[in-house]
């Protein structure tokens, strides 16, 4: 087995809605996160879930992008500077509805889509061209007999039926939902971005809003700094103490030197020790001050 070799070849991306606080009723905001897998986790709300948050969001990117089939993104394809990479886990979700009204069509449906996934779980730690030589052998065959089956199975089905929308849904997203054969690199689903929403998700039961939009840049700041603590195994008040220590001094060349993915780098550094050592705040914060 090889070693691994990802890099952010591909963003993953996902939005969530929130409820703003306003006079007489709350307003509807947005709070979208992209990840930059092994990287970074970022995320940034937008008063509007439109094409103009996503070009404010996604700015002169030009990659993979990994998202559900949202309107808002299709824009970003045109031009063939992002290209879009489908969720097989969101195609899942359509056949997974379809089990009560057409049980038999799920189920295998659903049996081609448990083999990709099966052997992706196997393959995970393997090298980009392990990946890409066992998909093109076993996955390339299993994607093609579930878009004949879908083919076939889409002249027999009723209209608006949960079994007629799913078949629907995996014939129109077809080229972006095979584009994960082409690269061992790329993802074959969107999980990790709705994995990080959730923090939002969770977040959004126990306060019900946010008190301005404001409120909602300062959130999804701070809640971009945890996300990645978490992704580099970073303790976040140890982290959060030390950063903002640093910051009204840092050069603001140097500022992504701060970011999580390379904190350990940017601590093991003399200048930056010195910078520590010297900050009374953080001598305060430590107790050895008093």
């Amino acid at each position: 087995m090889g070693r691994r070799d990802d890099r952010a070849l591909s963003l993953c991306t996902d939005a969530t809605g929130v409820l703003v606080q306003a006079k007489e009723r709350c307003r509807n905001g947005h709070f979208f996160v992209v990840v930059a897998p092994e990287r970074h986790v970022l995320f940034r709300y937008t008063p509007t879930h439109d094409a103009k948050a996503v070009d404010r969001i996604l700015a002169k990117y030009q990659g993979y992008l990994v998202a559900d089939a949202h309107v808002v993104y299709d824009h970003l394809y045109a031009g063939g500077q992002v290209i879009e990479v489908g969720c097989w886990a969101h195609c899942r979700r359509y056949f997974f509805k379809s089990l009560s009204t057409d049980p038999e069509r799920a189920r295998e449906a659903l049996a081609y889509i448990r083999g990709l996934f099966q052997i992706e779980r196997r393959i995970a730690e393997f090298s980009r061209h392990e990946r890409s030589t066992l998909r093109n052998r076993e996955s390339r065959p299993l994607v093609e007999g579930f878009f004949v089956w879908c083919e076939a199975q889409g002249l027999q089905v009723l209209d608006d039926t949960p079994i007629a929308k799913g078949i629907g849904y995996a014939r129109n997203q077809r080229q972006a939902l095979e584009r994960f054969l082409g690269d061992g690199r790329l993802p074959i689903h969107n999980n990790v971005s709705e994995r990080e929403l959730r923090r939002e998700a969770v977040g959004r039961k126990n306060w019900i809003f946010v008190g301005s939009d404001q409120g909602a840049e300062v959130n999804a700041t701070f809640v971009s700094l945890l996300a990645s603590c978490q992704m580099h195994s970073l303790e976040p008040w140890a982290y959060l103490r030390d950063l903002l220590c640093l910051l009204p001094r840092w050069p603001k060349r140097r500022v992504l030197e701060l970011a999580p993915a390379f904190w350990q780098k940017t601590l093991e550094q003399e200048d930056t020790q010195q910078r520590l050592a010297a900050n009374i705040y953080r001598k305060v914060a430590l107790g050895e001050l008093r």
